[in-house]
């Protein structure tokens, strides 16, 4: 393909072809919607996107599924920074489920300006590592209001059911009757 040219009209050949040579070496198709969105984004390129919208933390021990949730949160996460909304997001984003009593929903009512949380993670029915789960709960400090305390309890889910077990056994009941023979 010949691009236009940008040289004087008293340039060489050689000058030409070179121009010829580096245009075509800077026609390098970008995709920008897709590396843009959370979803289509090659793999490799991830980190950079997650870098690009600010977020704070991110693991390369992460399977790919919470790097691509982390990075679709990013931005609703940091609208509602500081609220309960933004911590339940984050407990999202890593796959997991979260209970929050703050303290004026406590029986006695708790210390101000203070919550509980309880929080189950399972990947995948795997139980989360003591690394995964402390990687969680900095996201939780980074996420919650900066004059909050809370206090951490972890969960797990169990999944089991019952199942009823019987047998049918035939039988067949006969009365008898029994006389003495008379003597």
């Amino acid at each position: 393909m010949t691009y236009p040219s940008l040289l004087p009209p008293g340039s060489t050949a050689l000058e030409k072809a070179l121009e010829q040579v580096a245009a075509g070496l800077l026609d390098i198709p970008t995709p920008i919607r897709t590396v843009w969105s959370p979803d289509d984004c090659p793999i490799g390129l991830l980190p950079w996107l997650a870098w690009g919208l600010s977020l704070d933390n991110w693991s390369s021990d992460w399977p790919e599924g919470i790097k691509r949730e982390r990075v679709r949160k990013a931005i609703p996460i940091a609208r509602q920074k500081g609220t309960a909304a933004s911590v339940r997001a984050v407990v999202q984003s890593f796959g997991g489920s979260v209970a929050i009593r703050e303290w004026w929903q406590m029986e006695p009512k708790g210390d101000p300006h203070t919550f509980n949380l309880l929080l189950n993670l399972d990947q995948n029915g795997a139980p989360a590592s003591a690394a995964f789960v402390d990687q969680v709960i900095a996201e939780v400090g980074r996420a919650k209001p900066v004059r909050s305390h809370f206090t951490f309890t972890q969960g797990i889910t169990a999944k089991a059911s019952v199942g009823l077990i019987a047998a049918v056994r035939p039988t067949i009941y006969a009365r008898l009757s029994c006389t003495a023979p008379a003597a």
